[in-house]
């Protein structure tokens, strides 16, 4: 029997500077969602926990070297379609960045935002519910 994945399991990290703004990922126009800000992160491999992914996938991205245990689940959103593929779940984890270098490596653009202009910023579904869940009062 063929293994289909019924579900695709992304993470995503909320990175928090010094100054109260948050990372966010602007996707290449020719990509799905292109030119739409986002948390950064990517999908989760069939061998790897969600953290170690989170890790993986923050390095290739922005070549931040993450500690796992500095990673502190926030929330999750889910499609409740696929729309011909299996229906996505984000699971978003938050850290505080540590100062050191970084940068768009796989393409798009990156830029800190406060909550406030996170808010008002085109994103995908998924990227507005998770932003909702994050700057609710008394979640950061």
């Amino acid at each position: 029997m063929e293994n289909i994945p019924t579900w695709t399991c992304v993470v995503a990290l909320a990175l928090r500077d010094g100054k109260g703004r948050w990372l966010m990922h602007r996707r290449p126009a020719d990509k799905h969602h292109g030119g739409l800000w986002e948390f950064p992160g990517g999908k989760v491999e069939t061998d790897e926990t969600p953290r170690n992914a989170l890790v993986r996938e923050i390095e290739e991205e922005l070549g931040l070297v993450l500690e796992p245990a500095a990673c502190a689940p926030v929330g999750f959103a889910e499609e409740t379609s696929g729309e011909g593929r299996p229906p996505i779940v984000i699971m978003l984890y938050t850290s505080v960045w540590d100062g050191s270098g970084m940068g768009a490596l796989e393409g798009g653009e990156i830029d800190w935002f406060t909550p406030e202009e996170a808010e008002l910023l085109a994103k995908p579904p998924l990227d507005v519910a998770l932003a909702a869940k994050l700057f609710a009062k008394g979640v950061i």
